[in-house]
């Protein structure tokens, strides 16, 4: 029965999807008649047909990449199309009270919806595939020693190398990192969707950062999904050093900062996995100010218990097609940005580097974060 209720739910989810724009576009306009009723129709039972099927087979047991491509798109696509469906009948209602009558009306607000969304998923996919907008953040960080003072970490997240083959991409990526001259470089999770051995020649240039003080991975959820294990190994293996609820301490001078990181949430599944900061923080100096790698912003709540001085997150994407953000918000305490928590714990969540499942990024563009660490004697 279980399955049954799984499937209803998995095919309800895209009904609504489609019904909304469905009518939208075809329907109303075309007064339920005619052959371009009957065309817009046939073309929505088709997307409704594909989405789940090209879902399932792309994210299911098979892993189809060509499954995968056809079904995200079609996701980001009826999002924004389902979107600005919602306001262009908010719109009908405002001609409605102006006197338009139908099928004026609905047609008027068919072409609106349908040159909105066009514009919007061109520039979606183009946002999308660029390499990210470099943002540099400065931090103040209590306890900084002066020789510390000004230290540029170097950020990148949720690059979700996946069944498109971004391998220019992340070469370049890795350009843009290097331009930045990171003291620390820091992944913070959900590096790839796969296995290591379909993923790994888009995720090897990241072998050729440069970092003097260090470069640290954590694992995302996404890793959780595939091979956890795999890609910690893997990242090892090209010169990154995971922090698998562990930490390094990095020195300049008589001064010392303490770099932590733990695994995501979702790794409790998974034998020896899971976050565990006591065990990250076990034998630190408790006098050296921490930053903590931690994917999902939620996780500051222990962070701040902590003491930890800053948190580096990803994981929201900043909401990646607008206004996804709203529901990311039900779920994690920040989309994006610097916050604060508690007394002294900072947070900052980067709306990520790459893109998840569909190619498209509204108003929610990538980023390569530069965090520079300021003590507090240097800020005042």
């Amino acid at each position: 029965m279980k399955y049954v209720s799984r499937l209803m739910l998995f095919l309800a989810i895209p009904a609504v999807l489609f019904l909304l724009p469905w009518w939208t576009l075809v329907e109303a306009p075309a007064q339920g008649a005619g052959p371009l009723f009957w065309i817009g129709s046939a073309l929505f039972l088709l997307g409704f047909v594909c989405l789940p099927a090209a879902m399932f087979l792309g994210h299911g047991p098979a892993q189809s990449d060509a499954a995968s491509i056809v079904g995200d798109t079609l996701l980001g696509v009826l999002w924004v199309v389902f979107t600005w469906s919602v306001f262009g009948n908010l719109a009908r209602m405002g001609l409605a009270v102006a006197g338009v009558d139908d099928p004026a009306r609905s047609r008027v607000v068919a072409v609106g919806v349908l040159a909105a969304a066009t514009v919007l998923v061109v520039w979606g996919v183009v946002e999308a595939r660029r390499v990210p907008r470099v943002r540099t953040v400065d931090v103040v960080i209590p306890g900084l020693g002066p020789a510390l003072d000004g230290l540029r970490m170097v950020v990148v997240t949720d690059t979700h190398f996946a069944a498109l083959d971004r391998l220019r991409w992340s070469e370049r990526v890795v350009e843009v990192v290097n331009a930045q001259r990171p003291d620390i470089a820091c992944h913070a999770g959900d590096l790839a969707d796969g296995s290591v051995a379909k993923r790994h020649p888009q995720v090897d240039p990241l072998g050729k950062v440069e970092a003097e003080l260090g470069r640290f991975y954590i694992t995302g959820n996404h890793e959780y999904f595939g091979d956890a294990q795999g890609w910690i190994d893997h990242m090892a293996s090209l010169g990154w050093q995971p922090l698998h609820n562990q930490h390094e301490t990095v020195r300049r001078g008589d001064d010392q900062l303490v770099i932590a990181g733990i695994d995501d949430p979702t790794g409790v599944g998974l034998t020896g996995h899971g976050p565990d900061l006591p065990a990250a923080l076990a034998g630190a100096d408790p006098h050296a100010p921490v930053v903590l790698l931690a994917h999902q912003p939620k996780q500051i709540t222990d962070a701040a218990a902590a003491g930890i001085a800053l948190q580096i997150s990803g994981h929201t994407h900043g909401g990646q097609i607008w206004p996804f953000h709203y529901l990311v918000r039900l779920d994690q305490p920040v989309v994006a940005g610097l916050s604060r928590h508690g007394e002294r714990t900072q947070l900052y969540t980067s709306r990520g580097t790459g893109f998840w499942g569909p190619q498209l990024r509204v108003f929610a563009p990538s980023e390569i974060t530069v965090l520079v660490l300021r003590s507090e004697s240097a800020s005042s």
